[in-house]
């Protein structure tokens, strides 16, 4: 018997568990609080992803009479898919390489109407290697038979949702109370089948479920409503990003029928506080509570009586996945892009570098709700602590980062520890590109193993940055993604359209904006979204200030998207099919030439935007001057060094020629014998593996001690050829 079940409930991702059950255990060990935890999710897809799975898929014969081409097609073929499912499921494993090459034979998989994209995506084979194109045709091959699925036996079924738009902004709970109170689907009976055998086996005291997305909802409250109905002595609780954004003025009594605790924000002190007055209660006590709806004499009611502050984020423990079935999840590949497989392909830990966000000022983004307003970093030591905790316990050395915007200085911070405890680990985290990413800082991290970032470029308009209170102009975007992009750092932009007084002329001048960013190269995927309005964001809370007016409705369940009208009486949603497909072809590197106009099927204005504007921007170097303040890393220490004497007109004189062995070049440079040994007492005296850098001043009075004329030294060419090459960085 265990205190607590914390349980992810379908579906968020198959490739790697979601982190938010794994953060909470990790912070229950350190309150010696019994726990487990389970990916339902995961759970649910292997078991309809198999042999017997498919079976009872296919024994539900479909109406073959008015079903579609695709679904006669796979109902035919069904022997094949049994056949194949599980050897297929076992390669996105990463159990059954071999397989690859029958996958990539293209007779081997039955075959539907998702490989009919085939014929667009077969230019971006030739950049994929034989394991990644069969992960993308097994990839197509699962998404036929969750078409197959939707279409005959469970409408709501979705690989990374289920039921989700009864979930999107439903400011009242009557659908998806309705929906609850119908026959459990397919879906559902595989999902509670499953549940049972995980209760009957760790019989909680409490369970609670972890709801990031409106895609988890419905399952989650199924699953809920199935502990109540057979385990009434189980207390049941929900948290998560759901609750924390949609469910803050919650009314309806009738989501008490289901759970008897729900959270917000951080959840480690209000689910410490459950289990106290649950499994521990003082007699004579007040039950003190944080940030917890719960029903109290018919109402629904919110206490926050607690006066404990909640835990830092120092203090709440390095994740714990040890119950998790890491070796059991699916790597996919959608879409034959590099940095959109980051998000479905491999098994990534995932850490957080710092609570919130630094920044905190974007007009469109919940500002006002703690996990965004309230920051707080985590040392550096610490969080390369956990990666090395993490390692060992999962035999995993990837680490998505999963910040709101990671800060510069830490991110700088972490690497050098990285590099000073000789870790070898590959990473990835969302950003701002704020100018403190310069070409010597993204070079530091690619050391250290950072191989992407993301980052919201929005509307490619510096008018509209500028209301949106982003903090950055195009032409800097175009810098700090050029320093990534030379770094070896791919970057992957969120990209927004749509957005209040936006006009078309600016709709079309943002997608130029974004042609030029991938034809020079400096980005390498993104995404376009429409604006949503939220109810916790600026515009969301003061809608007349920026030309919107909002369509209003009693909330009695959830509120987040809010629906509106925008004074400029523009249908953004026009744009959507043109902005996205113009976008792939970006992507993959073609039809830079064509006219803007043809990608849509209504006529544009002509963008305003120079054909040049992005490569100028690139042009445009900083002006070379001394910054006393800038800290110096010297990561290569090892140079080789050469005496000799130099004969000129009857003077001679000793010169030093330094060489260095980099991993990709040699770079040599020539030095007056006296400077070369101070330059190399420097460089190991001050390598990476010091904790204490050297400001640029620093430098110079040291420097100046034993010679003259510092500047000429350090803007002389040996010096700059010596930064250009990374083995000296100013940070």
């Amino acid at each position: 018997m265990i205190d607590l079940l914390l349980i992810t409930p379908p579906f968020t991702q198959l490739n790697t568990p979601y982190p938010a059950t794994a953060y909470l255990k990790g912070f229950l060990n350190t309150r010696n609080i019994s726990s487990c935890q389970m990916d339902l999710g995961i759970e649910v897809i292997l078991e309809l992803f198999s042999q017997e799975g498919l079976r009872k898929v296919f024994s539900h014969n479909p109406d073959l009479q008015h079903s579609s081409e695709n679904s006669k097609r796979i109902f035919a073929l069904r022997e094949e898919y049994l056949k194949t499912v599980d050897q297929v499921v076992l390669f996105l494993q990463n159990k059954n390489p071999t397989l690859a090459r029958q996958i990539c034979s293209m007779n081997f998989l039955p075959e539907s109407s998702r490989f009919n994209q085939l014929d667009d995506m077969e230019f971006a084979f030739g950049n994929m290697g034989m394991q990644d194109k069969a992960k993308h045709l097994a990839t197509l091959y699962l998404e036929d038979i969750s078409d197959y699925i939707v279409e005959n036996i469970d409408a709501d079924f979705g690989f990374s949702r289920y039921a989700e738009r009864i979930g999107q902004s439903a400011n009242t709970f009557d659908e998806l109370y309705s929906k609850l109170n119908s026959p459990p689907t397919f879906t559902d009976q595989l999902t509670l089948k499953i549940l049972q055998e995980k209760i009957e086996t760790a019989q909680p005291k409490i369970v609670c479920f972890s709801v990031p997305f409106p895609g988890n909802l419905y399952s989650a409250f199924k699953a809920a409503q199935f502990i109540k109905l057979n385990h009434p002595q189980i207390r049941t609780a929900m948290g998560g990003g759901f609750p924390n954004t949609e469910l803050r003025e919650l009314k309806d009594q009738r989501v008490f029928e289901f759970f008897d605790f729900i959270t917000l924000d951080d959840g480690e002190l209000p689910i410490e506080l459950i289990y106290e007055n649950i499994c521990q209660p003082a007699e004579g006590a007040v039950a003190l509570s944080k940030r917890t709806f719960m029903l109290k004499d018919g109402e629904v009611t919110y206490l926050n009586n607690s006066p404990r502050p909640d835990y830092k984020l120092a203090f709440t423990g390095t994740p714990d996945y040890s119950d998790l079935p890491l070796d059991r999840y699916i790597s996919v590949i959608e879409v034959a892009n590099p940095m959109h497989s980051l998000w479905s392909d491999g098994r990534w830990n995932k850490l957080t570098m710092a609570h919130g966000c630094y920044w905190g000022k974007c007009t469109f983004c919940d500002i006002s709700l703690d996990y965004i307003k309230t920051y707080e970093p985590v040392s550096a030591k610490i969080l390369v602590d956990r990666m090395e905790s993490l390692i060992a316990q999962t035999g995993e050395s990837g680490f998505h980062f999963v910040d709101e915007a990671a800060p510069p200085a830490l991110m700088r911070e972490v690497a050098l520890e990285i590099l000073r405890r000789k870790l070898v680990v590959t990473w990835w985290t969302n950003i701002r590109f704020e100018k403190s990413f310069s070409r010597d800082l993204c070079f530091l991290l690619k050391l250290s193993g950072c191989i992407a970032v993301s980052g919201g470029l929005e509307v490619a308009s510096d008018r509209l940055l500028k209301l949106i209170e982003k903090g950055v102009s195009v032409e800097q975007v175009a810098k700090v993604t050029g320093n990534f992009t030379e770094a070896g750092i791919m970057v992957h932009s969120y990209l927004m359209y749509g957005f209040p007084t936006q006009t078309i002329q600016e709709t079309v001048d943002s997608l130029e904006m974004v042609r030029q960013l991938f034809e020079m190269g400096i980005i390498q995927s993104g995404f376009w979204h429409q604006f949503a309005m939220t109810a916790h964001s600026p515009i969301g809370k003061n809608p007349e200030e920026f030309g919107v007016e909002p369509l209003t409705k009693e909330i009695v369940f959830a509120n987040n998207d809010i629906q509106f009208t925008d004074t400029t009486g523009i249908d953004h949603s026009r744009f959507s099919a043109g902005l996205k497909k113009s976008l792939f072809n970006y992507m993959h590197g073609i039809n830079f030439d064509l006219p803007l106009q043809d990608w849509f099927g209504f006529k544009i204005p002509q963008t305003t935007i120079p054909p040049d504007y992005i490569h100028d921007c690139l042009l445009r170097e900083e002006t070379l001057a001394f910054k006393g303040n800038s800290k110096l890393i010297f990561p290569d220490k090892n140079a080789l060094a050469e005496h000799y004497i130099k004969t000129r007109k009857g003077n001679s004189s000793a010169f030093t020629q330094l060489t260095f062995h980099l991993k990709t070049n040699i770079v040599k440079i020539e030095l007056e014998r006296e400077k070369a040994e101070w330059l190399m007492n420097i460089l190991a005296e001050f390598s990476i593996d010091n904790p204490r850098k050297i400001t640029l001043q620093e430098l110079k009075n040291e420097f100046e001690e034993q010679f003259e004329d510092f500047d000429i030294f350090w803007f002389s060419k040996p010096l700059q050829k010596l930064r250009e090459n990374g083995i000296i960085l100013m940070l």
